[in-house]
């Protein structure tokens, strides 16, 4: 087995304290987004549409970011990308109204698009494939983590200070994560792979070598269905709580830390750990690990949402239980991605998913089941026989409507579990038809052989 270098280590340590940032300042709005909504008097669909703003340039920037990626030095990237979303995350506690702080969270979006792509392009090379899950893992749990601290510490915040410090507060820890990353070490592109092939890739459009790869459109797909939740989730969760089982703004953001952050810890690490062991035993171990852990999440986040008003244990329990099998996504399919990828595409390919992820799936999650509770909102007040449409006449009917529109989570659970599937009856094959192609490459003789056979 490869030896993993101390270097590796410490660039996977600063990896996941970027990624832990990343995930905290996005999720900053999440967990104050209510006390917005309240003071300047939003629709839910307003303040999903502060969610979307992020992820439409987020989407847009990632792809040529991806491309810069497969060129150039990724930490310099990582460095411009963590600095400006620093700075654009504290102007965000500078805006004096919906539109001012939409298009701040655009320009957020822009920077933190830097992040996925280098550092995942970064892990394929510090790392081989029988550790590259675990890696990746390590790395997503800035996931969790960050998403708890940043209920937790805004929530802290806000209640103590009001809501715009939560987003001064953020810029401190950017700076120092942003010089953190020019010190990471730079490997030769493919150094970790069995075949060394560095920067070696196959003739044509990146774009389309990547999209000619039958399981990335199956992953793709995922992406977007998988995004679309946990951003819908991410943005309403707080509200949720606050609406129909009345608990305290401070409160809301203590519960989401842990149903919504914490719960994904384990959920990373387990799905780590089985993924490397299963892929060893059957390529498509990974992906049949993420199909029965998000069909498993369906039914959890169901009955958690279905309990009556007040039972927050139960809630508590059965959608952190629900959250926990939905983050083993992170560590089973993004490790799935270099399994079928060579090194010199993974940044294009790492671009290509999040652009679906976040264009049909995290733009759409917010503002999708916002558009949604606003629907039952005001059908909920037309039942009780009220026919106006302002914010304090439907306001009532706010948390009904709300609770209905999160039933959607475990449908479209049901879809991503299927899509999964999908893609694990294809994996096997582009796998091996990667392998045979580094290994051609490594040695001409090989292919000028293969082809010998084939004309046989």
């Amino acid at each position: 087995m490869m030896r993993v270098s101390s270097k590796a280590w410490f660039a996977l340590s600063v990896l996941f304290a970027i990624n832990t940032l990343n995930f905290y300042d996005r999720q900053i709005l999440g967990a104050v987004g209510e006390t917005v909504r309240e003071e300047w008097k939003l629709s839910d669909t307003a303040l999903g549409s502060l969610g979307t703003a992020f992820t439409l340039l987020y989407a847009a920037v990632g792809v040529p970011i991806g491309r810069l990626t497969d060129r150039f030095s990724r930490r310099w990237i990582l460095f411009a990308g963590v600095t400006l979303w620093s700075f654009l995350t504290a102007a965000s506690g500078l805006a004096r109204n919906f539109t001012e702080l939409f298009v701040v969270r655009l320009g957020v979006g822009s920077g933190e698009a830097a992040c996925a792509p280098a550092s995942a392009s970064l892990i394929g090379d510090l790392f081989p494939a029988s550790r590259r899950a675990k890696a990746l893992s390590v790395f997503m749990l800035g996931l969790p983590v960050g998403i708890a601290l940043s209920f937790l510490g805004s929530s802290l915040l806000e209640h103590r200070f009001g809501w715009r410090s939560t987003f001064y507060i953020a810029l401190v820890p950017g700076i120092i994560c942003a010089l953190l990353a020019l010190i990471v070490s730079e490997p030769t592109r493919g150094a970790s792979e069995d075949h060394q092939i560095t920067s070696s890739k196959r003739k044509g459009s990146p774009y389309l070598l990547v999209l000619s790869i039958p399981t990335m459109w199956w992953i793709i797909a995922s992406g977007a269905l998988h995004n679309f939740n946990m951003y819908a989730i991410g943005a309403f969760l707080s509200p949720f709580l606050q609406r129909v089982h009345h608990v305290s703004k401070l409160n809301a953001g203590m519960i989401s830390m842990v149903v919504y952050g914490l719960a994904g810890v384990p959920g990373l690490i387990v799905g780590g750990l089985l993924s490397d062991r299963l892929v060893r035993r059957k390529p498509n171990g990974r992906l049949i690990l993420s199909t029965v852990a998000i069909l498993i999440s369906a039914p959890l986040m169901y009955l958690g949402l279905n309990r009556p008003v007040g039972d927050l244990t139960g809630f508590i329990l059965l959608a952190g239980f629900g959250m926990a099998s939905m983050y083993v996504y992170y560590a089973t399919v993004y490790s799935a991605i270099q399994d079928v990828i060579e090194p010199a595409l993974r940044g294009t390919a790492m671009a290509l998913y999040f652009f679906a992820m976040y264009v049909l799936g995290a733009s759409l999650g917010p503002v999708g089941m916002g558009f949604l509770s606003s629907y039952f909102t005001r059908q909920a007040a037309l039942d009780a026989g009220v026919t106006e449409t302002s914010f304090q006449a439907l306001r009532p009917f706010a948390a009904q409507g709300l609770h209905s529109a999160l039933y959607i989570v475990p449908v479209f659970g049901v879809l991503l579990g299927l899509v999964l599937f999908a893609a694990s009856r294809t994996v096997a094959k582009d796998m091996e038809k990667l392998q045979r192609w580094m290994r051609e490459s490594v040695n001409p003789e090989l292919k000028a052989k293969s082809y010998a056979n084939a004309a046989d």
